[in-house]
């Protein structure tokens, strides 16, 4: 099984801007990037929609190389959130105050009544983003770091509440890293413009964005998935959580809709998928429009 593969089979893997109010993702990157371009989607999509935004980033970081992940967005309306108190840092250590000792119980606590705050100074919701590189800062036990991950869900039942937490891969265990991401009903791809394939039985499983650099990966895909199929039932392409599909590989699938491959295909997708799809040739039938 490839890497590819490995990670796409989490039911939940999506690319950060298809997160949604009251969703709980995992997030794993490496290198000293400290998955900046996820970050600032995930910042920037909260304040268009009028959350209040907290950012608990890496502890080894300052607060200016924080803020310097997000100076690719125009100027005024950083400085215009930050002043307006939608936009700011902290960290684990200022969350739990007074308490010097992490525990789940603290954690939640404070993060209802910052819930509950931001639903009093009426923003539409509040997210975080929380660099879980807290529990070495804070010399946390990682067990009670799990048992927190794996019991959080609370937190989110009203859809008021989104959070990512991002783990840098070089500094926990692949054992760790494997149960965290399973604890999370979401699963974000490391970066933007990433695409990832999975195929499952007849399906194929893509999520990400479809364009010139990842081109030639999808069309590999497609094909393998028509070779591995086997008997007459349909062979499905579920492109729900496809972010961007460009027009050159919405054509490379109708083409292979239209080829010799003796299976009949049918495409999942949303309705702008299903409206290119269409321009470019597909058959409504073969369509079934869905997210």
């Amino acid at each position: 099984m490839s890497e590819h593969e490995e990670h796409t089979r989490h039911p939940g893997t999506i690319p950060v801007q298809q997160m949604r109010p009251g969703d709980h993702a995992f997030f794993g990157y490496e290198g000293d990037t400290h998955g900046r371009d996820v970050m600032s989607a995930f910042v920037w999509a909260g304040l268009a929609r009028g959350e209040k935004v907290i950012v608990f980033g890496p502890p080894h970081l300052t607060e200016n190389q924080i803020w310097s992940a997000f100076e690719e967005a125009p100027g005024p309306l950083l400085a215009t959130a930050r002043r307006a108190g939608r936009l700011s840092l902290s960290s684990m250590r200022q969350l739990i105050m007074p308490e010097a000792k992490f525990t789940a119980d603290r954690q939640w606590e404070r993060i209802t009544e910052e819930t509950r705050s931001a639903r009093d100074e009426g923003f539409t919701g509040l997210r975080t983003y929380i660099d879980m590189g807290w529990v070495a800062d804070l010399g946390a036990d990682i067990e009670a770091m799990m048992d927190r991950e794996q019991r959080a869900g609370h937190l989110f039942t009203d859809g008021f509440y989104s959070e990512i937490c991002a783990y840098d891969e070089d500094r926990f265990e692949e054992p760790v890293l494997r149960t965290m991401r399973h604890a999370h009903p979401r699963d974000l791809l490391t970066r933007i413009g990433q695409l990832r394939c999975l195929h499952a039985g007849r399906t194929l499983h893509v999520v990400g964005e479809a364009d010139l650099t990842t081109r030639a990966y999808f069309v590999r895909a497609l094909r393998d998935t028509l070779d591995r199929a086997v008997g007459d039932l349909p062979v499905t392409m579920d492109l729900r959580r496809v972010e961007f599909l460009s027009v050159r590989c919405a054509r490379d699938l109708v083409r292979l809709l239209d080829g010799d491959s003796g299976h009949r295909v049918r495409i999942r997708c949303s309705a702008r998928h299903a409206t290119l799809l269409s321009r470019l040739g597909a058959r409504p039938a073969d369509i079934e429009v869905s997210g």
